[in-house]
């Protein structure tokens, strides 16, 4: 069990871990890894880097910003401000590019949910709903106009987007995401194969607004079908996993499209099953030292 001195620090760094998790991950359908910048050409391996930098002091102000006490509407207005600042760092370490948006808001609630709670209280449904509460409080410095291509996407295919996903617990991580991560692992002992599977799991339940923004319906219906098949498939760790992952990787770009929603919980997802992993080996500790003391 690790002790946790600073818990905001500590959170800040677990962020930032999960963000390389996410982008060291190779061979991922459409997105930049090591092979390359996907579907990409605007930003690469070296723009994601530099906003993962940028964007670790803005999760720190989060982390103590959820570790202080004081309602939930305050806190949210915080927390908005906070998350607003961070893009702004985004978007100067990368010269405009909208690397972590999404990363931003997710996993920005989940470090303020897991900032509030005492480590030993890290399980992953619980840090879902405590976020979920938060996300369903509107944030007053929000600008009604302001457009995204998430919003769009939203607007024209009422897809589920980002706040809804966030308000509803998280249950393309909690649900799909998370349990085929830790299966995953444990029947392979490989975390590339798990974290893999656990991708595929997300495409195959998500409307990523990302991809219905540039391809539309039957660009997401293909990403979900193709994700599907890998798990079916037996999964990354199969060969015929591996080749419908290869299929799907020449059908989104063909698409042009970059499941950057999916991406984005994937951090999350690696987050959450770190802070849940901490927990169990807190309360394994603290029962370990109760029965010595009896």
């Amino acid at each position: 069990m690790v002790d946790i001195t600073d818990k905001p620090a500590w959170l800040a760094d677990r962020v930032s871990e999960a963000l390389v998790a996410e982008l060291d991950l190779t061979p991922k359908p459409g997105l930049i890894d090591r092979r390359g910048a996907g579907v990409h050409h605007d930003m690469d391996y070296a723009t994601m880097q530099a906003s993962i930098r940028a964007l670790h002091p803005g999760f720190l102000a989060i982390a103590e910003a959820g570790a202080l006490p004081g309602d939930a509407v305050s806190l949210r207005a915080r927390l908005g401000l906070l998350g607003r600042e961070a893009e702004a760092a985004m978007l100067l370490a990368t010269g405009g590019m909208n690397t972590h948006r999404g990363a931003i808001w997710c996993l920005g609630l989940l470090t303020a949910a897991a900032a509030a709670r005492p480590a030993g209280e890290w399980q992953a449904e619980r840090l879902a709903a405590d976020a979920a509460r938060i996300a369903a409080i509107d944030d007053p410095g929000l600008d009604p106009a302001r457009v995204s291509n998430g919003k769009q996407a939203i607007t024209r295919y009422g897809a589920a987007g980002a706040r809804q996903i966030a308000v509803e617990g998280f249950v393309p991580v909690i649900k799909h995401a998370l349990p085929v991560l830790q299966r995953t692992r444990t029947a392979t002992g490989c975390e590339q194969t798990a974290r893999l599977d656990a991708l595929a799991a997300l495409m195959a339940v998500l409307d990523d607004t990302c991809v219905l923004h540039r391809a539309g319906p039957a660009g997401l219906a293909a990403m979900q079908t193709g994700a599907r098949r890998v798990l079916a498939a037996g999964g990354t760790a199969t060969p015929a996993g591996r080749a419908a992952l290869a299929d799907l990787d020449h059908t989104l770009t063909g698409y042009r499209a970059s499941p950057g929603g999916a991406a984005d919980l994937l951090a999350a997802t690696v987050f959450i099953d770190r802070l849940a992993e901490h927990a169990s080996a807190t309360a394994t500790g603290d029962n370990a030292h109760a029965n010595a003391i009896a």
